[in-house]
This record gives structure tokens, C-alpha cells and sequence, in this order.
């Protein structure tokens, strides 16, 4: 066991982490941050992802010891504490998870994006989130709110 210190949420944050834990799992198991999801393990679906250093990451395959050392850490819980950040609330309003797994990661890369780019275009919406899985087959609807969130008007040419 090692003792990690890391900046989770604006938070200082330490615990005792097992040699070789991801960051998923100290997320999980150790500081109860259980919206970050564990979905394949080798980060091809991507709910596990979290911001390290405003940049979208898998947490599955990330070393603790990797990112214990000053690296600003964000996690579903951080992107808004009330639940009032435009993409939660535009994942509202266009109805898009059914089972809600990956939903923590496909807002956490939606962020990144927006961060990136506030109006991104159908096509940059598209080419950002490929690479976040979700089993239920949202994309549409995820699409849709990604593109509220950043203000079109009528991202998928119907209001949801």
C-alpha cells in the first residue's frame, strides 16, 4: 500500500492505494466517487473517462501513481455539483440516456469538446464522441444534446 495524495474535483484528496490500482478503481473503492463507470477495462468503450489536466482520459488503464502527482483530476461529481452544467442539463432535456451507463463518460468527453470548441459542428460533434460506446445506440439523441449545450438552435433539425 502507498499513501497517494491526489487533486480530485478541486479537492486534495488521500488514500491508501493498493501498488498497481488504476484510477478507476481509486476513484471507486477508495474515495467513493462511484460516477465513473468501469465498462471494458482496456479503454475502447470509454466510461470510464475523466478530465486529467482538462483533457479526457481513460480511467481504466490510468496508473494511480501516474496521476497522484499534481495533475488536476475531474470526474462526473466535479463537472457540476448542483447537476446545472449546461450538458447535464441539455442530457435532460433531450432525454437521452435508457440505461445510463455510459452516460457519465459520454458527458465528460462531451465537456472536453466543448471546452475545446463551444459550437462545434454536426461532424466535430461526431468525430469527438466516436470513440465513447454506448450500448443502447443514443447517439442521436446525445448529438442533439451536445448541440443544445453549446446553443444551436436545432441541432438535428428537430427540437428534442
Amino acid at each position: 500500500m502507498a499513501k497517494l495524495t491526489f487533486n480530485i474535483n478541486r479537492e486534495r484528496l488521500e488514500t491508501d492505494v493498493p501498488e498497481g490500482s488504476t484510477l478507476l478503481w481509486v476513484l471507486r473503492e477508495h474515495l467513493g466517487l462511484t460516477g465513473t463507470k468501469y465498462g471494458c477495462g482496456i479503454a475502447q468503450c470509454g466510461a470510464c473517462t475523466v478530465h486529467v489536466d482538462n483533457q479526457p482520459m481513460r480511467a481504466c488503464i490510468l496508473r494511480a501513481t501516474d496521476v497522484a502527482r499534481g495533475q488536476q483530476i475531474t470526474t462526473i461529481e466535479g463537472l457540476s455539483v448542483s447537476g446545472d452544467h449546461p450538458l447535464q442539463q441539455a442530457w435532460i432535456r433531450a432525454q437521452v440516456p435508457q440505461c445510463g451507463y455510459c452516460q457519465s463518460g459520454q458527458i465528460m468527453q462531451a465537456a472536453a469538446l466543448l471546452e475545446q470548441n463551444p459550437n462545434p459542428t454536426r461532424d466535430e460533434i461526431r468525430s469527438h464522441m466516436n470513440p465513447i460506446l454506448c450500448r443502447c445506440g443514443t447517439y442521436l439523441r446525445i448529438e442533439a444534446a451536445i448541440g443544445l449545450a453549446s446553443g444551436m438552435r436545432k441541432p438535428l433539425d428537430q427540437e428534442p
